[in-house]
């Protein structure tokens, strides 16, 4: 009986092994992929079956509109233009949003906190103060429009 359960025991730790080592080499980008030649340099989904790509060919951008039935041409531009807007929009400051809807960037600073919102759950989604002032922020919205 213990002979049988070790057997089983070590036998499922090889699986488990060679599935770890299998998902690590299906990681690594193949050899013959060609390199830095061809790369996607940004991609937006439009629908489910569209998007726009913005892929590196060499030293050019090509910009190309994708659909399940074909890639088209759209334009050709420079690729340091796309890596400066790629830099420019990936630099946005974290906001937080206080329960009157007002924004404000977040820091680090803690002492401001009552005990109400030092709670284990505050910030998260479980907890009713985010979804409280969530709502405030959706009706502020809504009543400007």
């Amino acid at each position: 009986m213990i002979e049988t359960i070790l057997r089983i025991t070590l036998s499922l730790a090889v699986v488990l092994v060679l599935m770890w080592l299998l998902a690590k080499v299906a990681r690594r980008p193949l050899a013959g992929r060609g390199g830095d030649t061809v790369a996607v340099l940004a991609r937006q989904q439009l629908t489910r079956g569209t998007s726009v790509a913005v892929v590196r060919v060499a030293d050019r951008a090509l910009v190309l509109g994708v659909t399940d039935a074909q890639i088209t041409l759209l334009a050709e531009t420079d690729p340091a233009t796309v890596e400066r807007a790629r830099e420019g929009a990936e630099q946005r400051e974290p906001v937080a949003l206080d329960a009157d809807g007002a924004d404000r960037p977040l820091d680090d600073d803690l002492s401001g906190l009552d005990e109400s919102t030092a709670s284990p759950l505050a910030g998260s989604a479980l907890s009713p103060r985010t979804w409280t002032a969530a709502l405030d922020v959706l009706r502020e919205r809504t009543a400007r429009k």
